[in-house]
């Protein structure tokens, strides 16, 4: 669910018992703050012991107070540095230092007991402050996110040479690593480079099907039709006689070279290849279009006219305006 290794520094600017349980605390509210989607917060205590043995009294139960978050004379001259760390619901963390030959059942169940009081008091502290972890990483955050794409589209995204692949880590920032069972990791330092590389990485590998609409930006002019660039190095053919209801005498009459242009799949060859339709997007010709083709008898009841002039639309859709040829 969240596929990094962390390291945490914590530097504290003093030297006293419950410091490095600072520490701990300190840590929890910082990978909360920087929307890290650890399960439950955690607290730590440090717990002391002054023990008392009088002389001759080896067979009595040694009197003893128990001391919660130590301070360092405590420490030094106590007989005890207990610290436990955890949640609400348990210890996650314990270690001990005494100084003594070693501590009873009870001094050590009345420790524990202490330590989750002030433990649950502390974490109670620490949730006014922040609650939950932040539902986005911070953008100071180096980021890694996996993807699942099919293994036979491996290929597709590397493409020949690693072509595909260097080209979405030259333009994104980012670094790839792409198992064999399909599993594609995207390491970033910028979120907006990570989101960029993810649409190139999903776009690079997936698969078309026929009806679906795409955008797309005309790459290249054939006097049979225009090939449109939907994806990251992915083309389509759009045929003459699929660029408007109409006969088009010329390409360049509907499309050139840098329109941005929506497209519907028409078919997949055996090969893969696309053949894209513009006649057939939703929308995209109106009633009065296709009158005024009619009108330039570009158009029969029956369909275009074989063999016309064709029909140039007096406004042309992709937003750019441009000299018509001669």
């Amino acid at each position: 669910t969240f596929p990094y290794t962390i390291r945490i520094v914590s530097e504290i600017l003093s030297s006293n018992g419950s410091t490095s349980m600072a520490s701990v605390c300190g840590s929890t509210l910082a990978l909360f703050d920087a929307g890290v989607p650890i399960a439950r917060p955690i607290a730590g205590i440090a717990m002391g012991l002054m023990l008392e043995q009088e002389p001759g009294t080896k067979n009595q139960e040694p009197r003893y107070v128990i001391l919660t978050d130590i301070q360092g004379p405590e420490d030094h001259y106590g007989d005890m540095d207990f610290k436990a760390a955890g949640t609400a619901d348990g210890v996650t963390a314990l270690q001990m230092d005494v100084k003594i030959d070693g501590v009873t059942i009870a001094v050590l169940t009345e420790t524990l007991s202490r330590a989750r009081a002030a433990r649950l008091e502390i974490l109670s502290v620490m949730q006014k402050a922040i609650p939950a972890p932040r539902p986005e990483l911070s953008p100071h955050a180096p980021r890694i996110t996996v993807l699942k794409i099919d293994p036979e589209k491996i290929g597709a995204l590397i493409g020949p040479g690693g072509k595909m692949i260097n080209a979405i880590i030259a333009a994104t920032g980012v670094d790839i690593d792409v198992e064999d069972d399909g599993s594609v990791f995207v390491i970033s330092e910028r979120a907006e480079g990570m989101e960029r590389a993810i649409q190139l990485i999903k776009q690079a590998t997936r698969e078309y099907k026929p009806g679906e609409l795409l955008e797309g930006t005309v790459t290249r002019v054939f006097n049979f039709g225009a090939m449109v660039e939907v994806g990251p190095k992915q083309e389509g053919l759009i045929h003459i006689s699929e660029l408007a209801p109409w006969h088009v005498g010329q390409v360049e009459d509907v499309v050139r070279i840098g329109d941005k242009i929506p497209v519907m799949v028409h078919d997949i060859d055996e090969q893969g290849r696309l053949n894209l339709s513009l006649k057939s997007v939703p929308g995209r010709y109106s009633a009065e279009d296709i009158a005024r083709a009619e009108a330039a008898g570009a158009v029969h009841r029956d369909g275009p006219r074989p063999g016309g002039d064709g029909f140039r639309r007096p406004e042309r859709r992709s937003g750019r305006e441009r000299p018509r040829r001669g």
